[in-house]
């Protein structure tokens, strides 16, 4: 079935899972997890109510109960996992796609995710090929909405005096719009755009990595003349971030940033990147005394990582960041807070977020380069062959496709998990070499197009 990816279900709703497919993950999830009840939140997109609606109606049908969370972010869902101490829960949710996609990420106990690896190709065999039989005792629904006066008095807890900022945040007609406003309260240099929650996403697509996305926050800062924008995905659990010159900064460089954060608390410790993470964090990081690994990309196996390394905070270059104050899961909000704590304290000492992202950034990055083709396999095998082969690298990370490191430059190759491409990230010394590395990387993969 097309719609169960690496990290979770998604796809186009009625093209790639149905009302069916819903009704039956469901009816299985329960027995899966090996749970009698299931929390279960959803986004605001147009087909959330229907695939709700049997969701529902397939855990009901199984024996087992539903504990209804309504309208929420995603992560907002991982911390009524935990604070329920539920064995199970699904957020209904396609995150940053298109209006006309949806789906399910499906979470176990302490909000560890269920992925490919941890139950999810299970699940997809029995949706596939086991009969459903009703319980001749159907499960319940309970109303559990009322955990979000907790989750928001948990996030004011890391609210900064922001007295002297001028703050833009686009909600993207998306899920942070349930709770930003009450959890920052009502403060003076704030201006809100695309603050109404509207599952049809008309101002722009709810996914900020592309920087087209953007065009609306970055022209807002710029005419505001605010010190830092603030963009969050649809579903609040990535965010990314625009300086006061209007320029979009790098997601990778802002794991750099929260490094600084608990750097300032007195909280140095190992710290989580992934396969894609600039050298300029990792060198950032490493001066402050931070032990940092490099991982997977993905929040179903950042999590479990994190929690592995006893690790602080984590980051990835699609603007997922992860706290050890927040279970280890991803959070946009929380992530937003103490990026909004950081410039406040730089404006207190006469300092701007560009300049001090400028002062991290050693090298020139490519950001993450998209090649759509059939042979991906073809390409990455052709491009292990001309550098690891051909060449002698320093260094080679073989567990997300390649990352290949040489004096003064890397790159890294990998398959996407959720869509058709081929992924590049290259990063070099200067501008020139980049150029040169990644006219060379490119000419390569072309020959598989």
């Amino acid at each position: 079935m097309t719609a169960f990816k690496a990290y979770d279900i998604r796809g186009v709703y009625g093209k790639d899972f149905d009302r069916d497919t819903v009704y039956r993950i469901g009816f299985f999830i329960p027995r899966l997890l090996n749970t009698d009840h299931v929390l279960v939140g959803r986004d605001v997109r147009l087909s959330s109510p229907e695939i709700h609606e049997y969701l529902v109606r397939g855990i009901t049908d199984s024996g087992a109960d539903v504990w209804d969370l309504g309208l929420c972010t995603t992560p907002m869902v991982y911390y009524a996992t935990r604070l329920y101490k539920a064995d199970a829960s699904v957020q209904i949710t396609a995150s940053h796609n298109p209006p006309q996609y949806n789906g399910l990420k499906i979470s176990r106990t302490d909000a560890l995710p269920v992925g490919g690896d941890t139950g999810l190709k299970d699940l997809e065999r029995m949706v596939v090929e086991e009969p459903v039989s009703p319980a001749d005792r159907k499960g319940s629904v309970k109303d559990c909405s009322s955990f979000v006066d907790r989750y928001i008095e948990f996030q004011k807890t890391f609210v900064p005096d922001l007295s002297d900022l001028k703050i833009t945040i686009d909600t993207s007609n998306g899920m942070a719009n349930v709770v930003i406003k009450d959890i920052l309260e009502d403060k003076a240099g704030i201006r809100y755009i695309n603050d109404v929650l509207d599952g049809s996403f008309p101002a722009h697509e709810p996914n900020p990595l592309e920087v087209a996305n953007c065009a609306q926050i970055i022209q807002a800062v710029k005419d505001d003349g605010s010190d830092v924008g603030v963009i969050y995905d649809g579903d609040a659990d990535r965010v990314m971030f625009i300086d006061e010159r209007g320029r979009f900064i790098q997601p990778d460089y802002i794991t750099a940033l929260i490094g600084y954060y608990y750097w300032r608390k007195g909280e140095v410790g190992a710290a989580l990147q992934d396969i894609r993470t600039s050298r300029s964090t990792t060198e950032y990081l490493e001066k402050l005394g931070f032990n940092v690994t490099t991982w997977k990309v993905g929040h179903a196996f950042a999590k479990l990582k994190i929690r592995e390394i006893h690790g602080i905070f984590g980051g990835e270059l699609a603007g997922h960041y992860y706290f050890r104050d927040f279970g280890n899961c991803d959070s946009g909000v929380l992530a937003s807070l103490i990026v909004l704590s950081v410039v406040a304290d730089l404006k207190r000492e006469g300092r701007t977020l560009g300049s001090f992202i400028d002062e991290i950034v050693t090298y020139a990055n490519s950001g993450e380069v998209n090649f759509r083709l059939e042979n991906k396999d073809g390409a990455i095998e052709a491009l292990c062959s001309r550098f690891i082969d051909h060449d002698s690298p320093d260094k080679v990370l073989d567990f997300d496709g390649r990352r290949i490191e040489f004096p003064t430059w890397w790159f890294n190759v990998r398959k996407s998990n959720t869509e058709p491409y081929l992924r590049i990230v290259c990063e070099a010394r200067d501008g020139v070499e980049l150029k040169k590395r990644l006219d060379e990387i490119s000419s390569i993969i072309h020959k598989f197009d």
